[in-house]
């Protein structure tokens, strides 16, 4: 059985908007795609960035190092330098609550 643990709640983070938050010691950026939400690990696969610092256009997160694009609803890695996706989690809303596979 998965465990989901709570990392916000929906009104902390605005459409098109992301939080970073921490799950079982991995920072995650948790994404707010029109209401549904999305979580992607922190870290570029490219070089280790922090993407979290990165924006957000539409469901694609920019690592602000040099330029790799997430697909933060799967992980796919759509711009190089990345090749490699970035890990993803569940993620599921039980009332106001964000909750993330851990």
């Amino acid at each position: 059985m998965t465990n989901f643990i709570e990392v916000a709640r929906t009104d902390e983070i605005a459409p098109g908007e992301k939080k970073i938050v921490e799950v079982d010691g991995i920072e995650v950026v948790v994404v707010n795609l029109d209401g549904e939400f999305f979580a992607i690990e922190d870290v570029c696969t490219h070089d280790g960035g922090p993407l979290g610092e990165g924006k957000l256009e539409g469901c694609e997160l920019i690592c602000p190092r040099h330029g790799a694009r997430f697909d933060v609803r799967t992980g796919a890695a759509l711009k190089m330098p990345a090749v490699d996706p970035a890990p993803t989690y569940e993620v599921k809303v039980e009332g106001e609550d964000v909750l993330i596979a851990a």
